[in-house]
């Protein structure tokens, strides 16, 4: 059975845990042993289980190569904690398993974990904020709306353009947003993104919307230095000068501008040591307990690189800025040292990448009820993001300029045309479901009543020249064929309103043809 990838929604973590007892189960050779003068069937050494399990995680996608032999045993406790496996004479429920020659087996119940049970969402879409939107309680099948009935006026004004010419406008100014409005925008089209990218119903499969705080939002896309690095307004809520100091240290090492050079050997583990400390005796994990459930699920992205480098740019937003400063922080520092090759190693027995992931991965990512799998899924996340640390940790300019276009937008002056929505007051209507044949016939009659009535007004118009009245009546023709038809069927019918008038020829000067022929006279114009 091959081990496939785990995608995004919600319970990846309990997924994942099934999965990998049922592969576990599947691929573990179980054979006869002997233990004290006594033989077991069906069962396996603790190292053979240690075996199988570290090759069964190296090569399952969802977890990859770099899962060390020691965090595949920590698995195992678990396993035998939660009753997967069982010691020979049926003992488990404590965490004592070693890497070792003790025989185990596997329990004849399924040891696997269930879903919890949540009501349904739906397919949610998130809008917008539209602050026109009729209050909540309205019902959709009674939402007023105006009348259709014109008069020729209206009509005339509505189809000016069409008949070729160009109405009347004026300015209509948007009501000014106020930065409570923009903060929404900002977090629902964040969040809308999100959800697309994850490929989710709904967001509420793995986040509670309503703990996202916009104003966090803004503050981590604008307020950056030059590095991107979040400038925090709370200055209480900075790290302590000597931790930044030792952080420093070590990143730059060793150019280290704030400390002297050390002075005795193993210093900069000492000042590691410190880092960890610090960072361990949080009570929150950077990317906090709410936000679990998500990062969970982007690392079902991970093989798809560039989609799950924009789901940790929109995750990463969604943090309190001080969480989010300590990150970029942390994680650059992660990074500098694992390629520091002028640094002496920090450990005699681990290299020095995995020793970052396994010194920081507990407090950047863990669950608040702990969880079996958070140290594999922890560390996962955690090289992820010393890999692509410089793009994740920025903030993401697509979705800031569509943003702040459509904030620009929302905010600009619009021109409106007389007639194209009606100035007079009309009484409120109710929609009400018509039949096919009534809905035929309304199409069919009810936009050419107006235009007869359009049409009729033109040819009666006294007051407009005959000139004038042609071209009308010839641009209406060339737009509403039809309707110019019915009334006026042959040619005659048209003629009827241009009357000919009777031409008099004007009588003949005969004065000037009894005048006697003057000669011609040469002008001074013509001398050369």
């Amino acid at each position: 059975m091959e081990p496939q990838l785990v995608g995004p929604g919600p319970y990846r973590a309990t997924r994942l845990w099934n999965e990998i007892i049922e592969h576990f189960r599947a691929g573990m050779p179980l054979r006869k042993h002997r233990c004290r003068f006594k033989s077991y069937e069906h069962c396996f050494k603790a190292s053979e289980a240690v075996d199988c399990l570290h090759e069964l995680l190296g090569s399952n996608q969802n977890f990859g190569p770099e899962v060390t032999r020691n965090q595949t045993v920590k698995l195992l406790k678990k396993f035998l904690k939660n009753h997967v496996i069982e010691d020979i004479k049926g003992r488990w429920g404590k965490e004592d398993f070693q890497d070792d020659g003790h025989l185990y087996r596997f329990p004849p119940s399924s040891p696997l974990k269930s879903y919890p049970k949540k009501p349904s969402c739906g397919n949610q879409v998130i809008k917008f904020p539209d602050w026109n939107e009729p209050k909540a309680g309205v019902s959709r099948e009674h939402i007023p709306v105006k009348a259709v009935a014109m008069n020729s006026e209206m009509w005339y004004k509505r189809h000016s353009i069409a008949i070729g010419e160009v109405p009347a406008c004026k300015l209509v100014f948007r009501r000014e947003l106020t930065q409570a409005n923009i903060e929404e925008i900002w977090k629902s089209q964040t969040l809308s993104r999100l959800q697309k990218i994850l490929g989710l119903d709904s967001l509420n499969e793995v986040l509670d919307v309503k703990i996202v705080n916009s104003k966090h939002i803004l503050q981590n896309a604008y307020n950056v230095n030059k590095q991107g690095i979040v400038i925090l307004e709370d200055k209480s809520k900075e790290l302590p000068h000597w931790i930044l100091s030792a952080m420093k240290c070590l990143a730059n090492w060793p150019s280290c501008s704030d400390l002297k050079q050390p002075t005795y050997s193993g210093f900069e583990r000492d000042v590691f040591k410190t880092i960890v400390d610090y960072f361990g005796q949080m009570k929150e994990p950077l990317l906090t307990f709410h936000f679990f459930d998500v990062f969970v699920s982007v690392l079902g992205l991970l093989q798809k690189h560039s989609k799950a480098i924009e789901a940790l740019q929109i995750s990463c937003l969604l943090l309190p800025p001080e969480n989010r400063k300590r990150l970029q922080l942390l994680v650059r520092m992660m990074a500098r040292i694992s390629l520091n090759k002028d640094l002496p190693p920090l450990s005699e027995s681990v290299r020095t990448r995995t020793l970052m992931v396994q010194a920081f991965s507990h407090c950047i990512l863990c669950s608040k009820d702990e969880m079996d799998l958070d140290e594999l899924l922890a560390a996962k996340l955690v090289s992820f993001l010393m890999d692509n640390y410089q793009e994740i940790l920025s903030v993401p300019t697509t979705l800031k300029s569509s943003i702040e276009e459509h904030v620009l937008n929302l905010q600009r002056v619009q021109i409106k045309y007389a007639g194209a929505d009606t100035d007079a007051t009309f009484p409120q209507s109710f929609c009400h479901q018509i039949s096919t044949d009534e809905f035929e016939y309304q199409r069919a009659t009810g936009s050419q009543e107006p235009l007869a009535a359009l049409l009729e007004e033109i040819a009666m118009n006294k007051e407009i020249s005959v000139k004038d009245k042609k071209k009308k009546l010839k641009q209406f023709q060339k737009s509403y064929p039809e309707v110019y038809r019915v009334r006026f069927p042959t040619p005659e019918t048209e003629a009827v309103l241009f009357p000919e008038k009777t031409k008099q020829k004007p009588p003949i000067l005969r004065w000037a043809l009894k005048k006697p022929f003057q000669p011609f006279h040469r002008t001074r114009s013509f001398r050369m």
